[in-house]
């Protein structure tokens, strides 16, 4: 009877080591780090992004526009100031976003985490 436990808790270890190792990996390959400042960008985006964007930032939001690939010049002058570089064509033509200054510090991992989920990339 002892051998049965043994052997039963052995395969429950590795059905939960072969999950663990498998977490944040797609297709079961191995996926690439995520640098830190991508990681930190991605936090920022769920935190104050996804009210009015999608989760999925290559689709539109209820509120807003998709904004992957969002370059760090836009992000400035709109999530910290509430308007669009010089020669910028907005997507909609609301106004219905307010600057967010308190983002300051975050405006770099904001645009790498932007980057790293453009479609296509």
């Amino acid at each position: 009877m002892k051998w049965r436990k043994k052997r039963l808790l052995t395969g429950v270890a590795a059905v939960a080591l072969a999950t663990a190792c498998s977490q944040g990996s797609e297709g079961g390959a191995a996926s690439a780090p995520v640098p830190p400042e991508v990681a930190q960008g991605r936090q920022v985006y769920a935190a104050n992004c996804t009210a009015c964007h999608n989760q999925d930032p290559n689709q539109p939001g209820a509120l807003g526009p998709a904004i992957a690939g969002s370059s760090e010049a836009l992000l400035q002058a709109k999530v910290l100031r509430g308007e669009y570089p010089a020669g910028y064509t907005p997507k909609r033509e609301s106004h219905a976003m307010i600057p967010l200054p308190h983002l300051t510090n975050e405006i770099p991992g904001l645009a790498a985490y932007l980057a790293s989920v453009t479609k296509g990339s």
